[in-house]
């Protein structure tokens, strides 16, 4: 009776019962800990806590946890472990694709609140709102409860309906709307022409699935209008996916080096733009950068920067050289590795370095033009009279179009990182 009751656990789950378990039970490893293999020790030491805590254990915690201290040990702020629910809203920032209604919300104390709702979403269609309370939701108030729950709760199956119960600025009472939830591509891309000028502006929020495409349709859009210069600005993007850095920056440049990667082995690899016959853009261009500029911005401001194709101005990025891979684990969770380190076209390493406390001490992208807003009076990001980055930008390029520009030639990045300091 005892070895059946003891054997249930693995039974249920389908599996022969751990001999290491019940030996551990028995206080008898069955071999001496110096014999045991690093996988045979964490395995026994996993089931002799849940076998012999006092308290509550659950082994799915119990599990997580292993795996998000094996990570952390690593020493690399970039590999991680992350749970189901932490793996679906990676997942949905990627591929910039989910099932809602089409809002970005960000938590408030009377529940949630919209602070963008894409214009081809049904939660438009249906009346959503910027600046809207999301205060019900299917009847039930949500004030209280935590952002990804009010969330989990809107989202769901293709095809069905969500009540939300909405208050809005000089409202006295709420009002309902019935959303249908549908598949929703999120704008990541947001592009205009400044006024009073021939500047496009083109604001990325992050580089996932969809982002080239809708770079390649807004700037085509800004050109029929006319445009002569660029702006493109990554200032607050983390970055996202290199294939979709590699696809945009094959709009300015064909079949030549993105980065060069450096694996594991030693080897080094060469990730190249792509070839094809497509209208190359060749304007004057300037790209804004701060230090929350990430990863595959990095790549896309560094790359131009290095083929002199582009003027920097900003701050300095943030120093991400790490490329990562996403291997999904059971319980749809999933494991975000470093698998290599990347160098921009000129051979220049942006690796961040800090201090034993965490703090910056070189690395990332310096600008060109250093320029910063004042953080104690913010201005509205992508105005050009108060965002001062974006001023010093279209000053740039009106002179620069004043002097007849021409495009500097892209074959010779010799000189590419002599225009700026590097560590």
């Amino acid at each position: 009776m005892f070895a059946f009751g003891f054997a249930w656990r693995d039974l249920q789950k389908l599996e022969p019962p751990s001999k290491e378990a019940f030996l551990a039970l028995s206080g008898h490893s069955g071999r001496s800990p110096s014999t045991l293999s690093a996988v045979q020790v964490f395995r026994q030491s996993y089931h002799r806590i849940l076998d012999r805590f006092a308290g509550k254990t659950d082994a799915k915690d119990l599990k997580y946890a292993a795996m998000e201290g094996m990570m952390a040990s690593l020493g690399d702020p970039h590999t991680m472990f992350l749970p189901p629910e932490a793996a679906e809203s990676f997942s949905i920032e990627t591929k910039a694709k989910f099932v809602g209604v089409g809002a970005r919300l960000r938590p408030d104390p009377l529940g949630a609140r919209a602070v963008m709702v894409f214009e081809q979403g049904p939660g438009y269609r249906m009346g959503l709102r910027v600046g809207d309370w999301i205060v019900e939701v299917n009847g039930q108030k949500v004030a209280g409860l935590e952002l990804n729950k009010i969330v989990s709760q809107i989202r769901g199956e293709e095809g069905t309906f969500v009540r939300l119960g909405i208050l809005r600025e000089g409202d006295h009472s709420i009002r309902e709307l019935r959303v249908p939830r549908e598949s929703v591509v999120t704008p990541t891309v947001q592009g205009r022409t400044l006024p009073e000028t021939s500047i496009g502006y083109l604001a990325v929020d992050s580089f996932s699935e969809p982002t080239g495409a809708q770079f390649e349709s807004t700037f085509r859009k800004l050109e029929s209008e006319g445009i002569e210069a660029l702006v493109v600005d990554v200032r607050g993007n983390p970055g996202g996916l290199l294939d979709t850095a590699r696809e945009m920056l094959s709009l300015f440049i064909e079949d030549k080096v993105v980065v060069k990667m450096r694996l594991k082995s030693g080897k080094e690899e060469i990730v190249p733009s792509f070839a094809g016959n497509r209208k190359l853009i060749r304007m004057p261009t300037v790209i804004l950068i701060d230090g929350d500029s990430a990863s595959a911005s990095e790549i896309f401001a560094g790359v131009l920067h290095d083929y002199r194709l582009a003027t920097l101005i900003g701050e300095t990025t943030f120093g991400k050289a790490a490329v990562q891979n996403v291997f999904k684990l059971k319980d749809n969770a999933s494991a975000k590795i470093t698998i290599a380190k990347y160098l921009l076209p000129s051979g220049v390493d942006i690796s961040r370095k800090v201090d034993e406390d965490g703090q910056y001490v070189s690395g990332g992208i310096k600008p060109d033009i250093e320029v910063s807003n004042d953080p104690n009076n913010p201005p509205i990001i992508g105005d050009p009279k108060s965002d001062e980055p974006l001023k010093a930008a279209v000053e740039l390029l009106r002179s620069k179009l004043g002097a007849h520009w021409l495009p500097a030639p892209t074959d010779d990045i010799s000189r590419a990182s002599t225009r700026t300091e590097w560590a």
